[in-house]
C-alpha cells in the first residue's frame, strides 16, 4: 500500500518533541488542521509530481528488482519522506517541513542501508514538480518529468547511479487516485509508475557491478491515512512474466480482520481496482530478524484473477535498520503467475 509512516517519527527524531501515537506511528491521529483527501479531487500532472505541504505526510518511493552482469539478483530502494509539524512552508530554517531519506541495496547475503534527515526551508532537501527533482543532500531522483529519471544515493559502504525509463502509463490507485485504507474511511492520494526499465551501476565493498532490471515508483500523501486500531501493513508489488502487475496490501488491526486492497494492472497498463477483501495474504513461514519474528514467506490469493502465489524473499534478513525499523526487500513469486517484486512489512516488534 505504501503508506510509509516513518515520516511521523521525524518529529521526535529531529526536534525531540513528543508525537501523539494513534495507530501505527501516529498515522491514525487526527488531521489537526491539515488538509485531508477528497474523493472528488482530480490528480493533475506535473503538479502532483511535487510536494503538498498542506498535507501532513508524503513520500516518493522507488523499489527495483535487478540482475547484475555477474548473474546475481539485487534489490534497490530509494525513498524521500516529508512530514509537517504544521501546514505550509517557509524559506527559512524554521520551516515546519521535515525530511528523511532511506536508501538500500539488497543481495542474497547482505542488506546495505543508509538514512538521511533534513529540515525544510534551507535547501538541504525538497521536491520540485517541473522539471521534476527530489533530493536530500547529494541523493537525487530527477528528470524532465516522471518518464525518465536518474536516481543516485550513497551510504558508508555502497552507492548507486541508475536511470529509469517508463514504458507504460502512470497508474492511479483506488478510485482515480483516492485510496481508502480502512473500514472507517481513512484515505490517501496514491498513484504509481510501475513500468520503469532500469539500467546503471551499483558500487559495493566487492567493487562495481552493472545492473539492469525493472523499477516501481509509488507516490502518496495524506494527513490521517490509518485508523487508530491499525498496527502495521504488509505491502506487495509484483511483476509477472506475462506483463501483468499487482499492487496489494493488508493493514493489520488490533480490533478486526486485516483490511486488504488490490489493484490489477494489465500488460498495457490499464488498472482494475479490486474491492476490499478480494486479496488474501497468509503467512507461511517466519524468520527471526533483528530479534523479532517476521513472516518472510507468504501465500497470496486473488480468486478474481485466478491468482495463487507463494512469495519468497531473496534475502530473509532484509531489515531496514533505520530510525524506525522495518522489513523491505526483493521477492520472487511462484505458482499461477511467476514473477518478481518487492515486499514491505511494518509493525513487527
Amino acid at each position: 500500500m505504501n503508506a510509509r509512516g516513518w515520516v511521523i517519527a521525524l518529529c521526535s527524531l529531529l526536534l525531540g518533541s513528543a508525537v501523539a501515537a494513534q495507530g501505527f506511528l501516529g498515522l491514525g491521529s487526527d488531521a489537526e488542521g491539515f488538509a485531508t483527501p477528497d474523493p472528488g479531487t482530480v490528480l493533475r500532472f506535473p503538479r502532483d509530481y511535487g510536494a503538498h505541504p498542506e498535507f501532513r505526510i508524503e513520500w516518493w518511493y522507488v523499489t527495483a528488482n535487478m540482475t547484475g552482469e555477474d548473474g546475481q539478483e539485487y534489490g534497490l530502494q530509494w525513498t524521500l519522506f516529508r512530514t509537517a509539524l504544521a501546514p505550509g512552508q517557509t524559506d527559512s530554517w524554521d520551516s515546519p517541513q521535515l525530511w528523511m531519506g532511506h536508501a538500500a541495496i539488497t543481495t542474497r547475503d547482505t542488506q546495505f542501508v543508509a538514512e538521511r534527515r533534513a529540515r525544510g526551508g534551507i535547501g538541504q532537501a525538497g521536491v520540485t514538480a517541473q522539471p521534476f527533482s527530489a533530493w536530500i543532500d547529494d541523493w537525487q531522483l530527477s528528470g524532465a518529468d516522471m518518464g525518465a529519471l536518474r536516481m543516485t544515493a550513497t551510504g558508508t559502504d555502497f552507492s548507486y547511479d541508475v536511470s529509469l525509463l517508463a514504458d507504460g502509463p502512470i497508474v492511479l490507485q483506488g478510485q482515480d487516485g483516492y485510496s481508502v485504507k480502512s473500514e472507517t474511511g481513512q484515505a490517501s492520494y496514491y498513484y504509481s509508475q510501475p513500468h520503469y526499465q532500469l539500467s546503471g551501476s551499483l558500487t559495493l565493498p566487492s567493487g562495481p557491478v552493472a545492473v539492469t532490471g525493472q523499477a516501481w515508483l509509488d507516490r502518496e500523501w495524506s494527513s490521517q491515512p490509518l485508523a487508530s486500531d491499525q498496527t502495521g501493513w504488509d505491502w506487495f508489488s509484483l511483476r509477472f512474466q506475462d506483463g501483468a502487475k499487482l499492487m496489494g496490501f493488508q493493514l493489520r488491526s488490533t480490533a478486526r480482520a486485516p483490511y486488504t486492497v488490490a489493484t490489477w494492472i494489465s500488460p498495457d497498463g490499464t488498472p482494475t481496482t479490486l474491492p476490499p477483501g478480494a486479496l488474501a495474504a497468509t503467512p507461511l513461514r517466519t524468520t527471526r530478524v533483528a530479534g523479532r519474528d517476521v513472516p518472510t514467506e507468504w501465500r497470496l490469493q486473488l480468486p478474481a484473477r485466478d491468482l495463487d502465489l507463494t512469495i519468497t524473499p531473496l534475502n530473509p534478513q532484509s531489515w531496514m535498520s533505520t530510525s524506525v525499523a522495518y522489513w523491505e526487500g526483493p521477492v520472487r513469486a511462484s505458482g499461477s503467475h511467476p514473477g518478481r517484486g518487492y515486499l514491505e512489512m511494518t509493525g513487527y516488534e
